[in-house]
């Protein structure tokens, strides 16, 4: 088994908190949104804005990011993230209102844009074969360890202290990670690529406009102006993104990425996987307080049993794929999590978290522990290294879109309301989504990394060597 340099692990130890504490924040919220709807209103459709104007920006955004840490390099967009995260972190925990935290929250979102694709670019740059798919296993256990533990973090904040605390759990690892990030000295070689800035205006605007009709649909109707103007407005500013990236002459989100058969393939099975992790992740978070009566700690330690096999699998679930290929770890792993995901149909009014709850989550922790590690190599190994921030900025676009996408639909998934019956559509729509997960890699993802296409144009680069 190949072990890590000590550059190498100071750079996946970097890597690992600077994503750490944007997906953190993605997923900590879950169980802070009962007590927030409660001291500052709104009911559904605050927490929903709560969720997605985080996600609106981090997902808009993330492209221009990968496109930004191309251009100008990974190490100073990461140390410009990282403070931008903390102090917009504090404005979210001090916000006196809705609108405030929303806004707050959309801000944190932007900051978080420039981390995740300059952190995992920092591994695909300076590691190779089995190396580098051991190293994004690391990565990817606990990146998503902490979108799982986000809910337990916030969960013991918002019972013991108040939920404004659950925001400034990132100052600790955003202090850490600059300190880290100033000892690395790696040679980095900036692009010096323009930046299309339009294309992120148009990309940004176009999905929130997109994503304010689906929120709002279930208040107003579609019937009504203030829906069907932005929804239509919305879907042609991303038409015309999509096709100002055939045009411009440093697209945020190349289109010729997905010529890599991998790249393409694997993109859509993150869509349907990542939509299916954001809506359980939303429905259990609230359902367990609001629906079943826990406390937010209670609820938070409900998806602990998938934080532990997720640390415990993860990295060998990556060191496999990296010989065996990907393509039976994408295919098995959403359908096992889908086979979970129904099993909390047995949730009933006469609730009992051991029986009823439990064997869910392992069986879903133990499915994700097999899909995540090698769909990220999959996708990021089909790409050549000068493109490894933009296509880490891509994978992470989808995933975001998709949890955004989701949350915005969450009333018509549940029918109007979270009650047993909402949760229960909730977990049907999820296990959809996670065959649809599962059968597109079985479709799409080449069998092993030999036959993996050939890395896109413009032109593959030489494997660079392990950093010593």
């Amino acid at each position: 088994m190949p072990t890590f340099a000590r550059v190498q692990r100071l750079v996946i130890t970097i890597a690992v908190l600077a994503s750490f504490v944007t997906f953190l924040d993605g997923t900590v919220v879950n169980v802070a949104l009962p007590a927030i709807s409660r001291e500052l209103g709104g009911g559904i459709t605050t927490q929903q804005w709560v969720v997605d104007a985080y996600l609106i920006t981090l997902s808009a955004l993330i492209l221009l990011a990968g496109s930004l840490s191309d251009a100008y390099g990974r190490v100073l967009v990461m140390r410009i993230g990282l403070i931008a995260f903390g102090v917009a972190s504090i404005a979210v925990a001090a916000a006196p209102d809705p609108l405030v935290l929303i806004i707050a929250r959309a801000a944190q979102g932007a900051a978080g844009a420039l981390l995740v694709p300059s952190s995992l670019a920092l591994i695909t740059a300076t590691m190779r074969a089995d190396v580098q798919s051991r190293a994004i296993g690391v990565w990817t256990a606990f990146t998503t360890a902490a979108q799982l533990v986000g809910p337990l973090l916030g969960g013991l904040f918002v019972d013991f202290l108040s939920w404004r605390f659950v925001f400034l759990i990132n100052v600790l690892p955003i202090a850490l990670t600059l300190v880290l990030l100033a000892r690395l000295r790696l040679p980095e070689k900036p692009s010096g690529r323009g930046v299309d800035w339009w294309s992120g205006a148009l990309c940004a605007i176009g999905l929130g406009a997109i994503v304010f009709a689906l929120i709002e649909q279930p208040n107003l109707g579609w019937a009504s102006p203030a829906i069907w103007l932005p929804a239509a407005g919305g879907v042609v500013l991303f038409a015309l993104f999509l096709a100002r990236q055939r045009t411009s002459a440093a697209p945020l989100m190349p289109l010729s990425l997905f010529r890599a058969r991998d790249f393409a393939w694997g993109n859509l099975a993150t869509l349907f996987v990542y939509a299916a992790l954001s809506l359980n992740g939303f429905v259990v978070g609230v359902y367990l307080q609001q629906g079943a009566g826990l406390s937010a700690t209670a609820a938070g330690l409900a998806s602990l049993p998938m934080t532990i096999l997720m640390i415990l699998v993860s990295s060998r679930a990556g060191a496999w794929a990296g010989r065996w290929g990907p393509r039976i770890f994408m295919t098995v792993g959403p359908l096992v999590m889908a086979a979970g995901a129904l099993m909390l149909l047995w949730v009933a009014d006469d609730f009992d978290y051991w029986w009823q709850v439990l064997p869910a989550m392992i069986v879903m922790g133990l499915g994700l522990s097999l899909t995540v590690a090698p769909l990220t190599a999959a996708i990021l190994g089909a790409i050549d290294q000068e493109h490894s921030g933009i296509a880490s900025a891509v994978n992470n676009a989808v995933a975001r879109v998709a949890g955004l996408l989701v949350v915005a639909m969450l009333s018509t998934i549940v029918g109007g309301a979270l009650d047993l019956d909402g949760f229960h559509s909730a977990a049907w729509v999820t296990a959809g989504l996670l065959v649809l997960g599962g059968v597109v890699s079985w479709i799409g993802i080449r069998r092993n990394p030999a036959e993996v296409e050939d890395a896109v144009a413009p032109a593959s680069v030489d494997p660079a060597p392990d950093v010593a």
